[in-house]
């Protein structure tokens, strides 16, 4: 065999390789054109589907199973930690507050608490509309009716009620305020990391782990955090007034069962939301006043992001919070 034929057989051999490549990434390329079309028509309808969901379930109000009443008791639940960012925000709270003040079948409302608190700034907001409200309809009574636990910021908002109710075994009280953070200066000289830090403003940076204890910027913050709890005592003052009993441990931070809440004051009776709806507004159809949280929010919460924040508001890493 001659030079030209061995050199064109190679040749050709070559070719077909680059040619087979060449299909061979035509068709990955198709192959891969396809699953990201199959990804993208699944995304359409999963965030088809979350729209319909969402119009379905995010709308609050009405008596499940039957016609609704003639009159009736408006029911907001007030549940879980308290912060702009949760279901128990103020935005959301306040706007079943206002729904159920504007509906004329409604004959009182009921505030139902499982929270362990959280913003001492949301729970300002909806005692204060709470407040307001009852103004606009004197005889529109609002109760509050604490499960579990009504305690911190969640019993702030409790105390803007006109009578507050509990379960003998509930978790009342915890009246006062905290902030916590950490000091990791000593474990940080251990491992030999520098830490750097530039800013401006002697304080600025009054609450950085990293560096020791500013004591002038901590006897600040001590007494921030006493004059939110000063708020907070004020709050309950007034919304119970003459109602507490003389007890120098009532604004301490300690919290009670609702049986000894009672017997301190901080609660008027023992009771559920059904028992207050029957027996002490007069109409025991409950109608749901709550906002409910989108779709798209629920899942959300669910995928992880808001772990984190728990968990930060648990820690007191999000600034000072009444609970």
């Amino acid at each position: 065999m001659s030079d030209s034929q061995d050199g064109g057989g190679v040749m050709a051999s070559e070719d077909r390789k680059l040619l087979e490549k060449m299909l061979f990434s035509t068709i990955q390329e198709q192959r891969r054109a396809r699953r990201w079309s199959i990804f993208f028509r699944f995304l359409f309808f999963l965030w088809l589907f979350a729209l319909v969901g969402s119009i379905m379930f995010s709308v609050g109000g009405g008596v499940t199973g039957k016609q609704t009443p003639a009159e009736y008791t408006a029911l907001i639940d007030v549940k879980g930690a308290i912060a702009a960012d949760k279901d128990a925000n103020a935005d959301s709270i306040v706007t079943g507050l206002r729904k159920a003040f504007d509906d004329e079948k409604v004959r009182g409302v009921i505030l139902r608490i499982n929270s362990p608190g959280g913003s001492p700034v949301q729970a300002a907001y909806i005692f204060d509309e709470v407040n307001r409200l009852k103004e606009t309809r004197p005889e529109i009574k609002v109760y509050a009716v604490i499960a579990d636990v009504g305690a911190s910021a969640a019993y702030y908002i409790a105390a803007a009620a006109d009578d507050i109710y509990a379960n003998r075994g509930s978790v009342v009280g915890s009246i006062g305020a905290y902030m916590a953070t950490f000091g990791f200066e000593g474990a940080m000289e251990k491992l030999g990391v520098t830490r750097r830090f530039y800013g401006s403003g002697d304080h600025k940076a009054l609450t950085d782990p990293f560096q020791p204890e500013d004591k002038v910027a901590a006897k600040h913050l001590r007494a921030t955090v006493k004059n939110i709890h000063d708020q907070f005592v004020e709050s309950v003052k007034e919304g119970r007034e003459g109602r507490l009993k003389d007890n120098p441990d009532l604004f301490t931070g300690l919290i009670w069962t609702g049986q000894q809440a009672l017997e301190l004051g901080l609660v008027d009776g023992l009771g559920s939301p059904g028992y207050v709806a029957r027996e002490v507004i007069g109409h025991e159809d409950i109608v749901d006043f709550t906002v409910k949280p989108g779709f798209f929010d629920r899942f959300a919460q669910k995928v992880g992001s808001s772990a984190a924040q728990a968990l930060g508001v648990s820690l007191g890493l999000e600034g000072p919070a009444v609970r």
